[in-house]
């Protein structure tokens, strides 16, 4: 087995460097603050390129620049097979700004969890916002452990020492600056991802002789990982995982969930200057996210490659007890100093972009729906409520490095942690907005009876039924919670069903205004067939 390197007098100084000029520029972001809607939405000012940016850099960085790569590259069982949960996603796009967005920004919210309060009554807010601070809280004390992995690997520290010092750091600058912050750290992030990413992909050709030789060892020796289209499994109880079924149907609920009503996400397009804003926003994630997974699909092939020629480089990866070293230990290996920093750095921003608009989002939801209205008496001033607002944000933080020591043990990577803590409550959230936004006589107590049925029924489905993939649970879950929702509602007789037209779709004038935007969901819907083609096209490459 072989030795891990170590980092040089300059690797360090890139480091210090990179931190300073981060938290430095928070600082500069968070003056001129004056209340919770600077904090949290920009004071609705930010352009729509960089919240589309800051957006693609979080959907994809925390469980991408580590975990994709290792599944594609040496996860038994594992491929580019995760490729096909992109496919849906530019119809989930169209299905957000449709439905959920024009709400949201017609309200002028801040947790968009405020409409379900206005559609039916607090309970069901309290209910689903309380679920999204649980699965976001959890699934971002996963991404805080992805980093850990890396750093403690880099520095030789205790996992739990990184844990508490990558949380604080991100903490600081997060705290300092809110949303306007987020936003451009993670602008600033994603350039060096991907930087680091072309690095990584650049060296690991090199190691193998060429790419010649890369794509003879490719082609030979890892064709079976070659494989993204996969009609023939379903998911449920035939074995088959990421398929293409469970990913397209299930990764519509996921997807539609995660950017319309997931407040990490929601809240970006809350802090654009318009709702057109919001959606070219939006549009951008439609287009470039395939871009983006393909890159780390290629990180994980070259690295494949490499594992391939060098025994003893797997046999360093295996003894380490996860695949999602694979990335970290090569750098340490292979990368000159200097650009070993670097790329150790992307690797930080990779996850960092995840974590620090967690927190603020976690912040945002627990101020506005649960301390403003329950804690804070009328007539404090806006400083109040800001300071408030910063000071949740540090609660959460301590909380998310609590729960990040015991995530470690969820699932073999931590790209199917992410997913399986996600699909549990996705679904069920869904519904909430469905059973608002698209039925009229849903009441306050049959959607709530609903959403508990939805998020119980994929519980079961988790304990007693895991032969079904849990991409299904999104759907399952989604599908339940709607059934059960409208159906408690029917036997509701005695309660006031409230009824308000102005949150209901086919109430207003908002479909009206979609017109103009036609060809853009047409250009998305052909965008989804062209994914499956270069899918369909990547193994004959390599033939």
């Amino acid at each position: 087995m072989e030795q891990i390197g170590s980092l040089s007098l300059l690797d360090h100084v890139v480091f210090v460097v990179y931190f300073a000029f981060l938290i430095g520029m928070s600082w500069r972001l968070g003056r001129g603050q004056h209340d919770q809607a600077d904090y949290y939405v920009s004071g609705r000012k930010m352009p729509w390129w960089a919240i589309g940016i800051s957006t693609a850099a979080t959907q994809t960085s925390a469980i991408g620049f580590m975990s994709i790569p290792a599944f594609v590259g040496m996860k038994p069982g594992g491929g580019m097979k995760l490729l096909q949960g992109e496919f849906i996603l530019p119809i989930a796009m169209i299905f957000v700004m449709v439905f959920l967005i024009p709400f949201f920004r017609k309200l002028e919210l801040i947790s968009v969890y405020e409409y379900l309060e206005k559609r039916f009554d607090p309970s069901v807010k309290y209910l689903i916002s309380a679920v999204f601070l649980f699965s976001r809280g959890l699934a971002t004390a996963v991404g805080l452990y992805v980093t850990a992995i890396v750093v403690s690997t880099v520095f030789k520290t205790p996992l739990w020492l990184t844990i508490l010092l990558i949380g604080g750091i991100t903490l600081v600058y997060d705290t300092i600056g809110g949303m306007k912050a987020v936003i451009y750290s993670d602008v600033l992030q994603l350039g060096v991802l991907l930087m680091g990413a072309v690095l990584i992909i650049a060296y690991s050709v090199s190691e193998v002789g060429g790419y010649g030789m890369f794509k003879e060892i490719v082609s030979t020796q890892m064709a079976d990982r070659l494989q993204i289209l996969d009609f023939k499994h379903h998911g449920l109880g035939d074995g088959g995982e990421f398929s293409f079924w469970p990913q397209l149907i299930g990764g519509f609920f996921l997807l539609s969930a995660y950017y319309g009503t997931d407040q990490t996400q929601a809240q970006r397009g809350l802090s654009a200057a318009t709702l057109a804003g919001t959606k070219k926003a939006l549009i951008f994630n439609g287009f470039f996210r395939f871009p983006l997974s393909l890159l780390y699909v290629a990180i994980g092939l070259a690295i494949g490659a490499y594992a391939v020629e060098h025994a003893q480089f797997v046999e360093t990866v295996n003894s380490m007890g996860k695949v999602d070293y694979m990335v970290p230990v090569f750098i340490m290996n292979n990368i000159p100093h200097g650009f070993k920093a670097l790329i150790f750095v992307a690797v930080l921003a990779a996850a960092m972009s995840s974590l620090d608009s967690a927190l603020n989002s976690l912040s945002a939801a627990s101020m506005e729906d649960f301390v403003n209205p329950l804690v804070i008496k009328k007539g404090r001033t806006k400083k109040s409520f800001l300071f408030w607002g910063k000071a949740t944000t540090v609660l959460w933080g301590a909380i998310i490095t609590v729960f990040a020591y015991y995530v470690g043990n969820i699932s073999s990577t931590v790209i199917e942690a992410v997913g399986i803590v996600g699909s549990a409550f996705y679904g069920p959230i869904l519904a909430a907005f469905l059973l608002g936004v698209c039925f009229r006589k849903v009441t306050a107590r049959g959607a709530f009876v609903g959403i508990v049925a939805g998020v119980l029924f994929n519980l079961v489905l988790h304990f007693w039924f895991q032969q079904i993939f849990w991409f299904w649970w999104n759907c399952f879950g989604c599908l339940v919670s709607v059934a059960v929702g409208l159906f408690a509602s029917l036997l509701d007789r005695n309660a006031a069903n409230k009824e308000n037209s102005e949150y209901i779709i086919w109430n207003t004038n908002l479909l009206a205004g979609e017109k103009s935007w036609m060809p853009v969901y047409l250009g998305l819907v052909g965008y989804m067939f062209f994914m499956i083609l270069v899918s369909w096209l990547i193994p004959l490459i390599f033939e």
